[in-house]
């Protein structure tokens, strides 16, 4: 005793697949939706940008690359960037300070007097001792 058959059923067309998303949030604005991923496979380049801040990054691509890899491209550069200015400031690199003296002003005279007339303000006193 099996089941009755339907008599007029419809084949099914194949199932309709979501494709992977274009936008995605920004790392610095937070923003949702606000960045957005260009592929130009000819020319073998993607280019992700954020309409909110205008954060920008570019990379190379193949032709299996999808807006995704870029973007996860983009979140690794920046999480590379962020690791090294830690590093930087523990260790205490001098990349960002200026070494030596400061260069003259062009059209400015230099007074041997300058140090003598600075603001020393409250709470500020002259260290005279001699070590």
């Amino acid at each position: 005793m099996g089941k009755r058959k339907k008599s007029s059923r419809k084949p099914q067309g194949p199932k309709k697949r979501e494709g992977l998303a274009k936008e995605f949030t920004c790392l610095f604005c937070n923003h949702e939706k606000s960045v957005h991923v260009k592929l130009d496979k000819k020319a073998g380049v993607g280019h992700l940008s954020c309409a909110v801040c205008g954060q920008q990054f570019q990379c190379s691509i193949n032709t299996l690359t999808e807006a995704i890899d870029v973007y996860s491209e983009w979140v690794d550069a920046a999480d590379a960037v962020a690791k090294e200015a830690a590093n930087d400031r523990t260790t205490g690199s001098t990349s960002f300070t200026r070494l030596g003296p400061r260069a003259p002003i062009p059209g400015r005279e230099v007074d041997d007097d300058e140090d003598d007339r600075r603001y020393e303000g409250e709470g500020i006193v002259a260290d005279d001792d001699d070590y």
